[in-house]
Formats: C-alpha cells, structure tokens, sequence
C-alpha cells in the first residue's frame, strides 16, 4: 500500500509527471530507432552478424550497451560508447594540458567549451568506429554458411559511415534531452535502457537451457534457482558498495551574533568508499573495445588481438581489472578535491576534531580517501570481472554478463542516482519517498553514467 501511494504522489507532482512522461517518449524514440536497419542490409545480413555476435564475447557486449542494435544493423550500431571514449580523452587531457586545466577553472563557460570539444572528438571516434564496423559486417557475412554475401563498395561504406555516425549523435542528443528535461543522468540512462532490454531474453534462455531435457543441461532447475540466489547476493554486494561512506566528524566553531549563539554543531562529511561511481567500468569498458576496433579494420582477430576480444580470457579480464583500479583512483582525484574542502571547512570556522585547520584536514581527507579508495576499487574489480567466473562454472554467456560485472554496476549505480532524483522532488513537495526511511542513504546527486 505505501508503494502505491508513493506512486500516486509522483503523479501528483506536475513538473515530476512531466519530467517522467518525456524520459518515457525519448527512451521510446531510441529504442524504435534500435530495430531502423542500415540501408542496403538484408535480413540474411543481420542473421550472420547476429550469429557472430552470440558467439563472440565481447561482440554480445557492445550489443548489450547498444541495446541490441549492433546485431540488428541498426542505425544505432554504435551507441553512446563513441562519446565515453570522447570523454575520457578529454577528460585525461584536463589533468595533463594546462588549456584544458584553465578551462575547468572557467566554470560554466569552460564546461561548455570542453563540451564542445568531446562533441568534436566523438564525431572524429565515430568516423573511425564506422568503417571496422562495416568491415566486421562484410567479413561476417561474407564468411557465413548460408551463401550470403555483402559487397561494399567505398563511396557505400563512405554515406552508411555518415548514418552511423548521426545515429549515434541523435543518442547523444536524446541523452543531454533526457538530463535537462527528464529524470536521471540521460547519457547514463540511454545504456541502462540497452541493459535491461537485453535482460529477459538472456533470463528466459538460461531458464530454458536448464530444464532436463535441454542440450548441455546440468544441475537441472535447482542449478537455476542457486543462479538467481547468488546473483540477488551479488546486487546486494554492488548496493553496499555504491552506498558506502565513511564519516568523518567536523565541528563548527560556536559565534555569538547580538543575543543568539550560532554554531557549535557536529556534523559529518560523508566520503564514498566509490566516489568515482560507475565511470571506473566505463571508462574501462571504453578502452577494452579499442581491440575489437582494430580487429574490424584487420577482417578477423589473432595473437594479441585475440587475447583482448575474449572477455573470458586471462588476459582480458587481468587488464580490465588493472584498468578499473587506476581509473577509480583518476576519477576520485579529479571529483574529490581535499584540498577545497579543507578550504571550505575553514572559512565556515569548521575543523576536523584533533587535526589542524588549513592543509593539515587536507592531508588527513587525503589519506582517508587514499585508504577507503583502495578496497572499493579493489571490490569494484572484482565484481566487474565475474561474470567470466560465472562463464567457467557452466552460465551461459548471455546471463553471465548480468552475474554481475559492467551491466549489473551500471544497472545499480544509475537506478539508485535516478531513485534519489525522484525522491528529491518528493521531499521537497513535503512526500516521504520511495525507501521506508524516506531517503537513499550515501546517495548524492551527480554524473552516473
């Protein structure tokens, strides 16, 4: 009863109503754009490159954060990774080239002018992503045992490169839409939106696959129930993770204005054990997808290539975790800044029990950080690369890539972030929100991706 009439509040509410509606109407524009296939492709095309797709690890990957398109031809093929991997470059830019640093120092015209540039960079990604895809798609189809073939020819791959690459400009629109007119992070809604469309199919065929009877069935219907038991513990793992803080204890000096006393109170400053969110494992992702780019301009993948395009390989899941655990450090050092909150602390007349205002409670926040840090990206690691261990003990590769890893920390991360944008609205309409207590503990508003 409370959840329904939590329900009724928000369609109370005009501007979250509204808010709600529109995020519904772009998500459904994109996911009708997923299914508008590239001129020229036969459905015979599609059914070779759905089939390398199911067979190829990391290709099922790229097609999860496209939310099908990549097998489906579509002129979404690419998605929204082209302007992570735009992103990041701009943002690694910003800690090493000091234009970029004075533009981060300009406040709101300086995050619009690297805007720009990330818009800039995404286009010049994508007209290089375009034709390995297209060159993936020949081979593919070519390759094929139904006798289909696909000849493209340069001024074909030159005009389907030009669709491709609007495709996946209109995502990034519909995604900035979505932030300034909707609810939650649009860009990290867009991926959210492709996992989940690929979750009941991958939920239903591992179902199927283990009644008896079934090729390669083991472990029969139990075997699925214990699926489903350890990946709820493993979601309960990743809440806690994206949730924890530690709080650190500031007191407020006591001042005496006419006749009232202000101040004196203690309060806490939460730091998350994983400030940096999701953008660990996107950023990774998005550098991990760099082979498989390579691979399409070769016409097939061997030796080092093939190592890095095998999600369940050593090697593979080695780097990937490698990865996760220094972008988690860049990305805390780049949004926690001890040294401003120290700043901050001071001149509110606030100070850290025991430590010395000024650069002193930065140092003691810096290994605070520095400590938490290192066991959530550890943690984050492991989660992210889980699903080849579930791959190893038998779970098929579809629903291993929810048992855990990049599409459950997403899924996680981006549903509590778009939880607290809800509940924010509620609370301040004078509405208990969505949780028992009324709140999201640990959650704070900002970029989810």
């Amino acid at each position: 009863m409370r959840l329904i009439e939590t329900f009724k509040n928000i369609w109370t509410i005009q501007e979250l109503r509204q808010r709600l509606l529109i995020t519904l109407l772009l998500v459904f524009i994109y996911r009708l754009g997923c299914y508008v296939v590239l001129p020229g492709i036969s459905p015979s095309d599609i059914d070779a490159l759905a089939n390398f797709t199911n067979k190829s690890g990391l290709m099922q990957l790229l097609d999860m954060f496209s939310g099908g398109a990549f097998s489906q031809a579509s002129i979404f093929a690419l998605g929204i990774m082209p302007y992570i991997t735009a992103s990041i470059v701009i943002q690694l830019c910003g800690m090493i080239l000091p234009s970029f640093q004075k533009m981060q120092r300009e406040g709101e015209s300086g995050r619009q002018k690297m805007n720009q540039y990330t818009r800039y960079l995404t286009v010049l990604i994508l007209f290089l992503q375009a034709p390995a895809y297209l060159v993936n798609l020949q081979v593919q189809v070519n390759g094929a045992a139904n006798g289909s073939t696909l000849q493209l020819g340069f001024w074909t791959v030159a005009y389907l490169t030009v669709i491709l690459a609007a495709g996946s400009m209109f995502i990034m629109w519909l995604g900035e839409r979505i932030t300034d007119r909707g609810i939650g992070n649009g860009i990290s809604f867009i991926i959210l939106v492709g996992i989940i469309a690929r979750l009941p199919g991958a939920l239903y065929y591992e179902f199927i696959s283990r009644l008896p009877g079934a090729s390669g069935s083991q472990g029969g219907l139990v075997m699925f129930i214990v699926e489903v038991v350890l990946l709820f513990a493993v979601t309960v793992g990743a809440v806690l993770l994206v949730q924890g803080t530690r709080k650190v204890p500031v007191q407020y000096a006591k001042r005496i204005v006419g006749n009232r006393q202000y101040g004196g109170a203690r309060q806490y400053i939460p730091l998350k054990v994983n400030a940096a969110g999701v953008m660990p494992i996107i950023f990774a992702q998005a550098i991990m997808f760099i082979p498989m780019t390579l691979a399409g301009f070769r016409g097939g993948d061997s030796g080092f290539l093939h190592a890095f395009t095998d999600i369940n390989s050593f090697w593979y899941n080695f780097v990937f975790f490698v990865l996760i655990v220094a972008f988690t450090y860049f990305y805390t050092a780049i949004t926690v800044r001890p040294t401003q909150m120290a700043e901050d602390m001071k001149r509110n007349n606030g100070f850290i029990p025991g430590v010395k205002p000024g650069k002193k409670t930065a140092e003691y926040l810096d290994a605070i950080m520095s400590r938490i840090t290192l066991p959530g990206s550890i943690f984050l690691g492991i989660v992210a690369i889980l699903p080849a261990f579930a791959r190893f003990f038998g779970i098929s590769q579809n629903f291993a890539q929810f048992f855990g890893g990049t599409s459950l920390l997403i899924m996680v991360g981006v549903v509590l972030d778009t939880l607290q944008q809800i509940e924010s609205h509620l609370m301040m309409h004078h509405y208990d929100g969505l949780m028992k207590e009324g709140k999201i503990k640990g959650r704070t508003t900002g970029q989810a991706y």
